[in-house]
């Protein structure tokens, strides 16, 4: 169902940044690579300023997604971050791999990432967002179990937040099995929003996308959106240490650019996103065309 976004606006879009530095390559690529770990650093040295500038110059104010590792190895990058008013959300401690990890591990990991953002920060976060974009069966669980308001880790939508259920079970044979909505709501992401897999390369990986292509493909994201799902939301993924590399910054400068043409847009942190939900249906949404079912 739609949002209920501020008066006058009619599609949410935050630009989120996941600060992962070096705990991406420690958690997610099990690297210790002084060479994976100097891109980390390019990240936190270089494509944190350029980035905050990137915002600055455009007046946005989005949610940076840190693990607890960055924050404790680049505090002034974060520092800088928060002076800049934007919001920090909880995204693993290392970058663990969460679908790995063993209940008592996720747990312990959950709540340790819970006391270090409220002893290096000085507050709790309110939203998630897995590392690597992956959960366990129980990671919705252990949210809600822990007061968290928010996750922005799954794909079971594109425009619109939605209560996610959990497959508990799986029989090839005669259908899968749903558990119950969860309590935490889902502001939901999708690889092709994400710029690490479109824009990185990696020894003998030929996959690499142009700048130019992913523009192309989040520009007719956001148009198709704008068009045709009046108080809908989405989610795109930077990274400083690859966006912040000149060619993909001046593509992002671009595509915000593009998006700050369009009457309405609202450029918003995730938790803003998230005060705006009601499972309450809202009241109708002028359309700019003609009226628009909203896709479910």
């Amino acid at each position: 169902m739609p949002l209920n976004l501020p008066e006058g606006k009619r599609l949410a879009i935050s630009v989120g940044a996941d600060f992962d530095a070096h705990s991406v390559w420690h958690g997610t690529f099990r690297s210790v690579s002084q060479t994976d770990l100097s891109r980390g650093e390019f990240g936190a040295m270089v494509g944190v300023p350029r980035l905050l500038n990137t915002l600055a110059q455009r007046g946005i104010t989005t949610t940076w997604c840190i693990p607890t590792h960055t924050i404790q190895t680049f505090r002034p990058q974060v520092d800088a971050i928060v002076e800049h008013g934007h919001e920090i959300a909880a995204h693993g401690v290392y970058h663990e791999y969460v679908p790995k990890l063993e209940l008592d591990e996720e747990r312990r990991l959950l709540e340790l990432q819970l006391r270090q953002h409220e002893e290096l920060l000085g507050r709790r976060p309110q939203g998630y967002r897995s590392p690597a974009l992956d959960v366990t069966p129980v990671t919705l669980d252990l949210l809600a179990e822990l007061d968290f308001e928010w996750d922005s880790s799954l794909m079971g939508r594109d425009v619109t937040p939605y209560r996610p259920r959990m497959v508990e079970k799986i029989d090839f044979e005669q259908g899968n099995t749903f558990g119950p909505p969860s309590r935490v709501l889902e502001l939901p992401v999708s690889w092709t929003l994400d710029d690490f897999p479109e824009l990185e390369t990696f020894k003998g990986n030929a996959l690499m996308q142009s700048a130019d292509a992913l523009l192309r493909r989040w520009t007719d994201t956001f148009n198709f959106a704008y068009e045709r799902c009046p108080g809908g939301m989405l989610a795109f993924i930077v990274h400083p240490q690859t966006i912040g590399r000149p060619a993909n910054l001046l593509m992002l400068e671009r595509f915000l650019d593009h998006v700050a043409t369009h009457d309405g847009v609202w450029f918003a942190t995730l938790t803003q996103i998230f005060e705006c939900w009601s499972d309450s249906e809202p009241g109708p949404v002028k359309s700019s065309q003609e009226d628009h079912p909203f896709p479910m």
